[in-house]
């Protein structure tokens, strides 16, 4: 009896691979880019499960493509790239990998934050430009980030592991989101804002932790800028769709922002020439906040097991349309 066949986008988590080709006749796009849409649609037409990552675009298309797909497995939590109503009409289970990632992301956003209040990254630029000459701390003033308020948008698991970490330096946490998490409140000592305009006005790093979604894509625009209390820093590590661009260069020019740290950008990747490279107030990494060695292994281990035991008929660690899997 032949084996079903499953596609992984990309060769980044080599015990993954090794743990489907265990179970399954498995192919791999060796290129780190994505897999051009012709090369991905050929093998969706002969395959069972597909890994991707969060640059594989699973859109109808790609989903008609597939006539015997089963499961697609997405290594990242959010699901902007899937469509996931098409999915569920055809019956293909969607799997991510949640629980695995918060504390890396958590670390990283922490990262961002003491590096846009204390000028690390510019810091760094000037000394690796040899522009440092003399002893002079003036131009590398930044802004404390101990005893500040700290607002989060958004507070699942990597709103709350921030949060945590924010307690360590005496800082104010705010919070808003749809669900008011009392538990949460009495053990982290963070307090629910219902508005997100109140959380915005009394925050000095605003720092978002939301899906991309239509409800939330660009949550964070003109009118929020114009919310913010001046001088306020903004952190971005979900996805740079939550984040109107122009909005945010605008507000970052007319110093009603004293700075910005963004993982991830819209569009990704930000192109060169874009002002917020040019900034001495912005930093921008490239989309690695869950980056860590441990993190990355983990997040493709449970990719693997979401495909594995939707094509064995066991229960998969996470799928987000659990319907399918009952019909």
């Amino acid at each position: 009896m032949s084996r079903d066949r499953v596609y992984v986008t990309r060769r980044r988590v080599p015990d993954a691979i090794a743990l489907l080709e265990k179970h399954f006749e498995v192919d791999v796009w060796e290129e780190t880019s994505p897999p051009p849409r012709p090369v991905l649609f050929k093998q969706l037409a002969r395959c069972q499960g597909i890994l991707t990552e969060v640059d594989d675009i699973m859109d109808r298309e790609a989903l008609e493509a597939g006539p015997s797909l089963s499961v697609v497995s997405n290594r990242a939590i959010g699901l902007d790239n899937v469509d996931l109503p098409e999915a569920t009409r055809r019956g293909i289970a969607i799997g991510n990998t949640p629980g695995v990632l918060h504390e890396s992301c958590a670390d990283f956003t922490f990262a961002l934050i003491l590096s846009v209040a204390r000028r690390v990254a510019f810091a760094d630029r000037r000394v690796q430009s040899g522009e440092w000459k003399i002893f002079d701390q003036m131009p590398y003033l930044g802004r404390d980030v101990h005893g500040a308020t700290l607002g989060l948008v958004g507070f699942g698991r990597i709103g709350q592991a921030v949060a945590r970490r924010a307690a360590g330096f005496d800082m104010t946490v705010l919070y808003h989101s749809r669900t008011r998490r009392q538990d949460q409140e009495d053990e982290l000592g963070v307090k629910w804002v219902p508005y997100l305009p109140s959380l915005l006005r009394d925050s000095d790093f605003v720092s978002v932790h939301v899906p991309l979604t239509e409800e939330t894509r660009y949550l964070i625009g003109k009118t929020e800028f114009e919310t913010m209390k001046p001088g306020a820093f903004l952190i971005n590590t979900s996805r740079g769709g939550t984040v109107d661009p122009d909005a945010l260069r605008a507000a970052l020019s007319d110093g009603a922002l004293a700075g910005a740290a963004l993982d991830v950008t819209d569009p990704e990747p930000i192109p060169p020439d874009d002002p917020l490279l040019g900034m001495d107030n912005v930093v921008v990494t490239p989309h690695i906040s869950s980056a860590s060695a441990a993190t990355v292994r983990a997040m493709g281990m449970m990719a693997a097991e979401n495909i594995i035991t939707a094509l064995t008929g066991g229960e998969m660690p996470s799928c987000v349309n659990p319907e399918v899997l009952r019909a």
